[in-house]
């Protein structure tokens, strides 16, 4: 006998079923990118004035750098972590020297936010391979920038120094404002949430947490009911088709969004579905660094503050020349690659090593650290 629901599902049009599901993608995409927003806007209630006090809490290298991962982490943003340790440069309550250790930190822990997303994936085995490959890449380049950076900043100060020369050129510029119509259109449901939970943090960050994973397991489905090899002929042959424009389009977006965590936590379930290679997403994430960068840069300018631009340039040098040293050299290059690999393949058989990654990177190492060295 057959089923009425399958067979009044089968009497629409197939371009129809088409448009439907690319706009039940549109739908879950905005109201993925509330949810993400949401947990940071969760966090800031509870989160942006502890986040404040640890960045003031001392300059010490190695502690610095803990304390950008962690606060980062606990924002989810490093354009936040970043715009606050700018302002705080500007009042005089952190130095240039021990800014730029904080900034490496934020700078890994930014990438948090794709870890989560990918975890959203742990019921499927094979797609959570694929996102967590796609996630882990963004992380270990990151680290890999710091560890080789944070001895040779110690030893030489090259960043603080380069940065300082670099904001000479600007003496006198002002600041500006760009507006940001991702954040115009997704601020007044993230406003509405909160008006719902009546402000409270932990249940705000329950109900977006519980927002994003579910638009993710819509834009998975949704995105498998779509001609999948279609999708991927588009990105193929426009958006990813190079490296170099894969890394412009990372960048442009991340620079008009004015967060990394967006548009790297959006690459995700595409990898996971399939849609996105590692190879492809890696420069992706690279550029989408470097527009992370232009946020802080634009709010160091609006304060006038000689400091506050030098620290903001020593957050776009650490990029820029961690591209350069890494991506100029194909060994080199081949690293995070690997790594991202080995451990995508690892939480293929061990579903629970993205959690005890996720828990161990961005919270448990920083936080004992913090505890040690105080």
């Amino acid at each position: 006998m057959t089923d009425p629901e399958h067979s009044a599902a089968g009497s629409i049009p197939p371009s129809l079923q088409t448009c439907l599901r690319i706009l039940g993608i549109i739908a879950a995409l905005y109201l993925f990118i509330v949810g993400v927003g949401g947990m940071g806007h969760a966090f800031g209630l509870f989160g942006r004035e502890v986040a404040e006090r640890i960045l003031a809490a001392t300059s010490v290298p190695l502690t610095g750098l803990m304390i950008g991962i962690l606060a980062t982490s606990l924002v989810q943003s490093s354009s936040t972590s970043t715009s606050i340790i700018v302002g705080m440069v500007a009042g005089g309550a952190v130095s240039v020297e021990g800014a730029v250790f904080m900034i490496m930190g934020a700078n890994v822990g930014t990438s948090i936010t794709s870890v989560l997303v990918a975890i959203g994936h742990i019921n499927r085995r094979v797609e959570l391979e694929r996102a967590f490959s796609v996630s882990s890449v963004h992380c270990v380049f990151n680290l890999l920038v710091a560890a080789i950076f944070f001895p040779l900043e110690i030893a030489t100060g090259f960043l603080a120094k380069s940065a300082r020369m670099c904001a000479g050129i600007f003496e006198g510029v002002g600041g500006m404002r760009l507006s940001n119509p991702l954040k115009a259109a997704t601020e007044p449901a993230i406003e509405a949430i909160a008006w719902l939970v009546q402000g409270h943090p932990a249940i705000m960050l329950i109900v977006t947490v519980a927002l994003t994973y579910g638009m993710l397991i819509c834009i998975v489905k949704l995105l498998r009911g779509l001609m999948l090899k279609k999708l991927e002929s588009f990105f193929d042959l426009y958006l990813f088709k190079t490296p170099g424009r894969a890394m412009l389009f990372g960048l442009v977006l991340t620079f008009a969004v004015q967060t990394s965590s967006v548009p790297t936590a959006l690459v995700v379930p595409l990898a996971g579905a399939g849609v996105l290679r590692l190879i492809q997403v890696y420069p992706f994430c690279l550029g989408s660094n470097l527009g992370t960068t232009m946020t802080a840069l634009l709010a160091a300018l609006a304060t006038g503050r000689e400091v506050a631009v030098i620290a903001a340039f020593a957050h776009l040098l650490f990029n820029v020349f961690g591209i350069a040293l890494i991506w100029s050299f194909p060994p080199v290059r081949r690293i995070p690659l690997r790594i991202a690999e080995l451990m995508g393949r690892i939480a293929y058989r061990n579903r629970s090593f993205p959690v005890v990654i996720l828990l161990l990177i961005f919270f448990l190492i920083p936080i004992l650290t913090l505890l040690i060295l105080r």
